[in-house]
């Protein structure tokens, strides 16, 4: 198979792979630093290199989980709109990862803020590719404590800087990998000659 052929597959295999869908077994480290310097590689404006991430395994999952169920416990408090099965769920879905990923932006502002956070979504792009290639699932998730801006300071970002969601990866149940479902580009796009 030639190169293109190869990277053709590679974006068109890419999918989403849900912690339901997660094995229990463990990725291998040398797949995630993989991950990790592909994403080092996405398009950046001014080289800013605006991606952060905190990778999360064995202990650092439950403190990961144990984080957000508190912090969402404690807003819940304040704003009086507790639900125990969101509670239950941010304690509880790091656990079913083998690692999880926190993808944070750093602000830089030599650039506008959407090229910052353009970049970070290539890089994760980089790493879902990565990760699909290898047969890992994965998906990336911006739910839980994402948008809590008391959230920032754990993963290391300051007041300007973004937290855009979770890369949750894991060996998959089964071998056989999802079909993709994707309608044709002829209703996405306009030629002008």
């Amino acid at each position: 198979m030639n190169t293109q052929a190869v990277v053709n597959e590679a974006i068109q295999n890419r999918r989403s792979i849900y912690t339901s869908m997660f094995s229990g077994g463990k990725v291998d480290d040398q797949i995630i630093h993989q991950m990790l310097e592909n994403a080092n590689w996405a398009p950046t404006h001014k080289l800013t290199e605006p991606w952060r991430f905190v990778v999360f395994k064995e202990n650092g999952l439950k403190k990961l989980a144990d984080f957000q169920s508190e912090l969402y416990k404690s807003r819940s408090e304040t704003f009086g709109e507790f639900d125990q099965v969101l509670f239950d769920k941010l304690a509880s879905k790091p656990l079913e990862c083998s690692h999880v990923i926190a993808i944070g932006m750093k602000r830089h502002e030599v650039v506008p803020e959407v090229e910052e956070v353009c970049s970070v979504a290539a890089a994760v792009q980089n790493m879902w590719i990565t990760a699909s290639s290898y047969g890992i699932g994965c998906y990336w998730s911006t739910g839980g404590v994402t948008f809590y801006e008391e959230a920032k300071p754990f993963f290391g970002l300051g007041a300007d800087d973004k937290l855009l969601g979770f890369l949750f990866i894991g060996l998959p149940k089964s071998e056989k990998w999802p079909k993709g479902r994707r309608s044709g580009t002829e209703e996405k796009v306009k030629w002008v000659v």
